[in-house]
């Protein structure tokens, strides 16, 4: 094999990684949506935190316990109480809207997590990110069109979307604080010690939220937890391996995973404006993405990542 064909063909593994991963993450989000829908939201996502901590410990051990410094648990701190919002509002959303639905409102984090840039770190935007932003914006509006079309106006979809559409929000700035965190820490660290820090703070309102968990519950929140655990190895590995400009098309395929998931597991159907929604967001993000130095969307994956 020459060298230009092992050029070639190095990607492949690396995309396929990435992909594994984005689907084992689509899983984890009908996990949860069962556990959630079984027992709530707070009690499905503080059992999956735990667990998520107990799996993270023994990569911890290995890794010879790395300790944060004071400044850089502030940051860990900081990142998973966002987190903690952040997957609290999507998964609120997502027992009351289809899974492909909420993924797909949910790509428009990227596009916002531009404008967080520039107001966090001092980034310049530019005119390719406020076309982004108008395709994300006319993509929201095509789903919502189809969802709240006549006969379908509910008010839990109008929350479960909205509440969706706020999560992205979280996200976004998520991913800002995610490259803070990542010039400072190692992998095993954040994982560690942020699922502790989420787990830590879902505890301080446990008494007056969670309830008592079933085995089926349980299985599945434990399920979650391994689940995206897995995810993220696989993600890790993939973009250790290849730029982001490769892999970033693989991101998308989160919506077919999260359609088939849905289909399979809650018999939810997928319509037309909510996959031309996703088409304008997917567009939207792609150009957003397109020739940008490195930022905030260099250092993680799409936005199933740590949810």
């Amino acid at each position: 094999m020459s060298a230009d064909s092992s050029r070639l063909q190095a990607p492949v593994l690396p995309i396929l990684s990435v992909c594994i991963g984005i689907a084992t993450f689509s899983a984890m989000d009908a996990a949860m949506k069962s556990a959630s829908i079984a027992i709530g939201v707070f009690t499905a996502l503080l059992l999956r935190n735990l667990f998520a901590t107990l799996l993270t410990l023994p990569l911890w051990l290995l890794a010879g316990r790395p300790m944060p410094s004071r400044a850089v648990l502030r940051i860990h701190a900081q990142r998973a109480a966002i987190i903690a919002v952040m997957a609290s509002l999507f998964f609120y959303g997502l027992v009351r809207v289809p899974m492909a639905e909420a993924i797909a409102i949910s790509f428009v984090a990227p596009i916002m997590a531009l404008y967080f840039a520039a107001l966090l770190l001092g980034e310049k935007i530019r005119p390719r990110a406020i076309l982004a932003s108008v395709l994300g914006i006319f993509g929201v509006l095509v789903i919502g069109a189809g969802r709240f079309g006549p006969g379908e106006l509910s008010a839990e979809a109008i929350k479960g979307t909205a509440a969706i559409l706020v999560s992205a929000m979280f996200y976004a700035l998520n991913l800002v604080f995610q490259r803070k965190q990542a010039l400072v820490a190692g992998p095993v660290e954040i994982a560690q010690f942020q699922n502790l820090i989420v787990t830590l703070i879902f505890m301080v309102f446990a008494p007056w939220l969670a309830v008592v968990p079933d085995a089926a519950s349980l299985r599945m929140t434990l399920a979650g937890a391994a689940l995206a655990t897995t995810a993220i190895l696989f993600l890790s590995w993939g973009y250790a391996r290849a730029e982001t400009q490769v892999l970033v098309a693989a991101e998308y395929t989160g919506f077919l995973w999260a359609a088939l998931f849905g289909w399979l597991m809650f018999g939810e159907e997928v319509g037309l404006p909510t996959i031309a929604g996703a088409g304008l967001i997917v567009i939207g993000c792609w150009i957003g993405a397109r020739n940008m130095p490195p930022g905030p969307l260099d250092e993680g994956r799409g936005i199933a990542f740590e949810k």
